[in-house]
């Protein structure tokens, strides 16, 4: 299958790519998108069968597709095109601190909303109590996806789990249910003990772990395999949740 002689024009592109009847490739997508953002001209190739694929794969003695070539030369596939453009590409383990900021980001936005629908401003104590609680639950939320996973990374470093391996499935149910009520400000007496004991175990676990063993782990803080180291953000969501538990009995009982 030769390559159309526009090839030579490093502002064109070949992309060849599996477009079958149940089947279409979404890197071939993502190629053909980049490009022509990058203002290449595209010449989309369909791979209709997987009989065409296998002949292209091996005239070019390539294994996958999506494949593209620009000015005569073979990029590669859609990881490869990136690098070309000079993007970043996640390798597999890689830290990211991405799903923490997106779940702390959205949890504020969130109770922003919820703030200015109940009091019609945002500039309130209650702000940040929501902004606590419902962090508590989107991060309950990433643990309960895949019990096993949190479980098994939990089991690291965390003081109790290690002695009764069951509190290690117990835990996102504990918080996601403080987190709920805390929310609703109902049944305090019962959602802060479960956050401050919950909080004051993960703090200690966590900071034995990293800042007294210097274990380098990966965070269970949004479920099981997280790329999120364990440090600073995991000790930031059990002390948060000790805070909530010790204001929220102060705000209501004391406070009033």
């Amino acid at each position: 299958m030769p390559l159309d002689q526009k090839g030579a024009d490093a502002r064109h592109a070949q992309l060849y790519r599996m477009v079958m009847e149940g089947h279409v490739c979404p890197f071939g997508l993502k190629s053909k998108d980049l490009l022509q953002r990058r203002g290449f001209t595209v010449d989309d190739h369909w791979l209709r069968t997987r009989e065409e694929t296998d002949a292209f794969q091996r005239e070019h003695h390539v294994e996958t597709t999506p494949q593209v070539f620009i000015g005569g030369e073979r990029i590669g596939g859609y990881d490869d095109l990136r690098r070309h453009f000079g993007q970043h590409v996640k390798e597999e383990g890689e830290t990211s601190y991405r799903p923490i900021i997106a779940i702390f980001s959205v949890g504020l936005l969130m109770a922003v909303a919820v703030s200015y629908v109940a009091h019609g401003s945002v500039l309130i104590v209650r702000a940040i109590e929501w902004f606590i609680a419902i962090s508590m639950c989107l991060l309950g939320v990433q643990k309960l996806q895949d019990l096993d996973g949190f479980s098994t990374m939990f089991l690291n470093y965390d003081l109790l789990a290690k002695r009764w391996v069951r509190y290690a499935y117990l835990y996102p149910f504990g918080e996601t249910l403080a987190g709920v009520l805390m929310i609703a400000g109902a049944f305090v007496w019962a959602a802060s003990p479960i956050a401050l004991f919950i909080g004051t175990v993960g703090a200690f676990s966590v900071f034995k772990a990293v800042y007294v063993e210097k274990r380098e782990l990966k965070c269970a803080c949004v479920g099981g395999g997280s790329s999120v180291p364990l440090g600073f953000i995991s000790l930031t969501e059990n002390l948060m949740m000790i805070a909530m538990a010790i204001w929220m009995p102060i705000r209501m009982y004391v406070i009033g």
